[in-house]
Formats: C-alpha cells, structure tokens, sequence
C-alpha cells in the first residue's frame, strides 16, 4: 500500500492508442507466436515519487478468425513517466489498440530539498 502524507497529491491522466498494425501490415497483425510493444509516457509535471500507476485497453480490434490473447500492463515507473507493455501470442491478431491510463501520487513541495 502507498501511504500518501503529503497534501499535495496529484492525478495524471492520458489515453493513447498504441499501434495501429493493420494499417501497415505490422507485426501484431501479420505476426504470430509471442510479441510485444512498448509505448513510453511522460507525466505532465513529474511527481515526488514513482507514483501509482494503472492502465486498461479501452479500445481493441482484433480478428474475429482468431483467438483473443491480450496482456497489458505496466513497466518501469518513475517520477517523470512509465512504460505500457502491450503482449499477445499464439495466432492472435491484434489490428489496434489503445490504452487508458491513470497515476496518483504525491507532487513536489516547495520546501523540499533535493540534494545532488
């Protein structure tokens, strides 16, 4: 569990389609056995800390000939941004996706001291 002790908490928000393959015979569509992408965000002000991320497919378009195999989570969390890691496998065919996200944590003080 995050504690949050700080009264300034902040809330970022973003939405982002990951690929869209179909369009350019990419691998997620084209492709089969396991693959994966990686799509790097940028908070729009760092926070204090590597904050709590989630994220979700709010939109996926895939071959309905095929069997739907998605995975979607997140990577490599810092003050300033994250990874969203989109994997499928097997004969699945992935045309688009894109993905909700959502941070909270706490922002920078003014009194803070960063020492370096």
């Amino acid at each position: 569990m995050l504690r949050l002790d700080n009264r300034n908490i902040g809330v970022d928000q973003g939405s982002m389609i990951l690929f869209s393959d179909f369009e350019h015979d990419g691998v997620m569509w084209t492709g089969t056995g396991p693959r994966a992408t990686t799509v790097k965000v940028r908070f729009s002000k760092p926070f204090r800390a590597p904050p709590v991320v989630t994220v979700g497919m709010s939109m996926w378009d895939m071959d309905q000939k095929t069997n739907a195999r998605a995975d979607i989570s997140t990577g490599e969390i810092t003050r300033e941004g994250f990874e969203i890691v989109f994997k499928t496998w097997g004969d699945t065919r992935v045309a688009r996706v894109r993905a909700d996200w959502l941070a909270i944590g706490e922002l920078p003080h003014e009194d803070d001291w960063e020492v370096y």
